[in-house]
């Protein structure tokens, strides 16, 4: 009897190629397309496209037809609004920079989608990233990064043992270009789709905005200052910055200058210098555990602040008692450690675990 495997489709070509290669490895693959943003009076957000807008439907029933397998629409919208949506907002509102991402793969594309899935009789759900599962010598899962230069491992630092278990990434040993290939050779008619870059409930970047319709709300102004309290400018509220921001801070100090900081008790946003934002050491909370059960002072990883970063090599430094909060000290100064932001820790290429910056 074959093995079931729920893919989740976006329309994009990485998760129809995926769907195609477990096909052809001789699965039983059903395709499902997550509905997990739709406003109640407005479908603008879902004609712009977006992972799993109206266009992401559409092609992901195209391609699905094309492999003659099932295809289904799932409704997440409950999930999506209070995991992701609700912490988005939540974050942003406190000075944090969040990563919806990072929560839409924990909460949403995993643990909803698999619970699902799983009652449907399936034995694994499977996803377009670029990540590569790897048993280690004890038993444990962790995810290797991809050969891709678009690896997507830290986005999916925070799933558990139980998820992994009965997660296939069937594109994680490809790189994009094979992907297309792949896609092409097979004629999946999103072989040349665009990958999408946007935040897909944010179509147009502005996240303050977003957050003031969404909550009815206006953000009170407050002050920009330097790191001393003088007092610089006036900022449009917090919800506009985020540390290290350069762009659209709307104040003119003849220099570059950049957001250091954002002070929420006080409504401040700090301004200051290049140099200002590079830091040796960092503490991170929440901390999730995936190659290891947890983490000792003294040892030695390479450490990832953001999903664009090249990663620097660090030694752990501090470690609660429950290991759920950490601090590091890095080789080099890292730049724009960010609040709110992911930190993943990696050994040889494997996750070790990660957590949020604090």
């Amino acid at each position: 009897m074959k093995e079931k495997v729920v893919v989740g489709m976006s329309g994009g070509v990485d998760s129809s190629v995926a769907a195609y290669l477990l096909k052809e490895q001789g699965y039983e693959v059903v395709g499902v397309t997550m509905q997990i943003w739709q406003e109640e009076d407005s479908t603008t957000v879902l004609q712009e496209g977006g992972c799993c807008g109206i266009s992401a439907v559409e092609d992901a029933r195209r391609v699905a037809a094309q492999l003659g397998i099932p295809y289904y629409v799932m409704n997440f919208r409950r999930q999506f609004q209070e995991q992701v949506i609700d912490y988005f907002i939540r974050e942003y509102r406190h000075g944090r920079t969040p990563n919806p991402c990072i929560a839409c793969n924990r909460f949403v594309k995993w643990e909803a989608l698999l619970h699902r899935s799983l009652g449907i009789g399936a034995d694994y759900i499977a996803t377009g990233h670029y990540a590569q599962l790897v048993k280690l010598a004890g038993g444990r899962l962790t995810l290797r990064q991809s050969a891709s230069a678009k690896d997507q491992t830290y986005a999916l630092y925070s799933l558990t043992q139980e998820q992994l278990r009965h997660t296939l990434f069937p594109i994680g040993d490809h790189t994009k270009e094979q992907v297309r290939e792949i896609a092409k050779q097979a004629g999946l008619n999103v072989a040349d789709k665009p990958d999408s870059q946007e935040i897909c409930f944010v179509p147009d970047h502005d996240y303050a905005a977003f957050i003031s319709r969404t909550t009815g709300e206006e953000e009170a102004a407050g002050n920009f200052v330097t790191a001393d309290g003088t007092i610089l400018g006036t900022h449009r509220g917090i919800s506009h910055y985020t540390v290290g921001q350069r762009k659209g801070l709307g104040i003119a100090l003849g220099r570059r200058v950049f957001v250091t900081e954002i002070r929420t008790d006080t409504n401040e946003v700090v301004i200051g210098e290049h140099e200002d934002l590079m830091v040796t050491e960092l503490a991170a909370d929440a901390m999730h555990y995936m190659a290891a059960k947890r983490l000792e002072p003294g040892r030695r990883m390479t450490a990832k602040i953001r999903y664009s970063h090249k990663g620097e090599g660090c030694e752990l430094t501090e470690a609660s008692a429950d290991g759920s909060q950490i601090r590091l000290r890095f080789d080099r100064p890292v730049r724009a450690a960010t609040p709110g932001q992911a930190v993943v820790l990696y050994e040889d290429g494997c996750v070790l675990g990660g957590g949020t910056i604090m």
